[in-house]
């Protein structure tokens, strides 16, 4: 079984998502960010920054997104382990493998790491 997201449906699937993982926040203002913050880091901004997430989500100021990230009171392995939860379940079959491959990034000039050729 091979599972993908339509693009017009992925707003559904990250609202689950950040809801899965909303009661590990104790305040309102860390969990509406924390679920902008995620949004962020999936879209197509360029550099994500707190400051280009910020903009991306209305904020005049990154203040809210580095608050979540310094000092808003939340368990980054509890939300890890909702969200690994959530993908088992959405994802998990017996036979399934996923395979993960963060080497895709943009190589630019000469000093990126492995620019030069293999």
């Amino acid at each position: 079984m091979c599972r993908s997201v339509d693009p017009t449906g992925w707003r559904v699937i990250l609202d689950e998502a950040v809801t899965r993982v909303a009661d590990r926040f104790v305040r309102a203002e860390p969990r509406r960010t924390a679920g902008q913050f995620v949004e962020g880091l999936l879209s197509d901004v360029e550099r994500k920054t707190c400051w280009s997430l910020a903009e991306r989500a209305g904020h005049d100021d990154p203040q809210a997104m580095q608050r979540l990230l310094r000092t808003a009171v939340w368990d980054a392995d509890a939300v890890r382990d909702d969200v690994r939860d959530w993908l088992i379940e959405q994802l998990g079959h017996p036979d399934a493998v996923l395979v993960v491959d963060e080497t895709g990034f943009l190589k630019k000039g000469v000093c990126s790491v492995g620019v030069q050729r293999q």
